[in-house]
């Protein structure tokens, strides 16, 4: 069913008029979003399709990869893709909430204080090494993910949508100086990715080519959200909600995991599948588009036991899919 949304576009700066969409808009959105990542990153064809359902199903991304990947020029791409605000934010240990958020300065002409916002007041922001940051500034960004608002001094600030954080983080494993995200932390992000390094001959054409090529605008800020809004509204019977409910009560009970999926891991693996529905251009949800986007949406939140060695989270996710019937 269509879609309206209207919506100010800050790149822009005029209002754009109201956008209707269908699946097959969301669709065609998607393909052009596809191609102009693809002139300007080399990833794999299932982690494009993750970072894609994230997008369009409202969600923050998490990339945990090795430096040098792309991993930047991915939000940038994105950004001057849907010719949107691009904020980055380098995280160090000296940062701090307010270098995030934003802070109150006091202006002697107006004898008041004047709210300046910080860079996470955009369309996509970039979180780069997200756990080198402390604590204190890794929760900063809580309530900016979740609710979509910022709290300074006292008062809330609404984040215009659309808006998604594509944070990073280095392994964690031989680098010092970094700071394990947080349970509740990570259950913030929609989908956990990984880049890797591209095939040989992708690596050729990105020595041949040079790195971050420009790309031009295909879409803008309001047709996105629009586009999201038509994704919350593809159909998910009865049967495929009690599936997504199943598969968490499976990594709850696992004896692998200490802790399962939580109730926000069934809120956002729904609206991932819903997406890639909408991508596919269906407007209706199924089994498959769950099953595609469990690992990346689950994997990060489930804490596995201290007997369940390396990739302790993929055997509990695998058991859980293999345990549920699908139909």
């Amino acid at each position: 069913m269509p879609r309206l949304a209207a919506a100010s576009s800050p790149a822009l700066g005029r209002p754009e008029e109201p956008v209707t969409t269908t699946v097959d808009d969301v669709a065609a959105l998607g393909a052009r979003l596809r191609a102009c990542v693809q002139t300007a990153v080399r990833m794999p064809e299932e982690t494009l399709d993750v970072v894609l359902a994230t997008l369009l199903g409202g969600g923050h991304l998490l990339v945990e990869d090795h430096p040098g990947v792309g991993k930047t020029t991915l939000a940038r791409t994105l950004a001057s893709s849907l010719d949107g605000r691009f904020s980055r934010v380098q995280a160090t240990v000296d940062l701090l909430p307010a270098d995030v958020l934003g802070t109150s300065i006091w202006r002697s002409e107006t004898a008041g204080f004047e709210f300046l916002p910080g860079p996470v007041f955009a369309n996509v922001v970039l979180v780069d090494e997200l756990n080198r940051a402390t604590p204190k500034t890794q929760s900063g960004l809580l309530e900016a993910m979740q609710e979509r608002q910022v709290t300074v001094d006292g008062q809330s600030r609404p984040i215009q949508a659309p808006f998604i954080v594509i944070a990073t983080q280095n392994p964690t494993a031989g680098y010092d100086g970094t700071y394990p995200l947080p349970p509740a932390q990570l259950d913030r992000f929609m989908t956990r990715v990984s880049l890797g390094y591209p095939t040989a001959d992708q690596e050729v054409s990105l020595l041949r080519g040079g790195e971050g090529r420009a790309v031009a605008p295909v879409s803008h800020p309001a047709r996105l959200l629009a586009a999201q809004e038509t994704v919350a509204g593809v159909y998910a019977s009865d049967a495929l909600l009690r599936y997504v409910v199943r598969l968490l009560e499976v990594t709850r009970r696992h004896p692998l995991a200490e802790v399962g999926a939580s109730p926000r891991a069934g809120v956002l693996l729904l609206a991932a599948a819903r997406a890639r529905a909408a991508l596919a251009r269906r407007d209706y949800a199924v089994p498959d588009d769950v099953q595609a986007l469990v690992e990346p949406v689950l994997a990060h939140r489930i804490q596995p036991a201290a007997a369940s060695g390396p990739g302790g989270e993929a055997r509990v996710i695998a058991d859980a899919v293999a345990q549920v019937p699908a139909r």
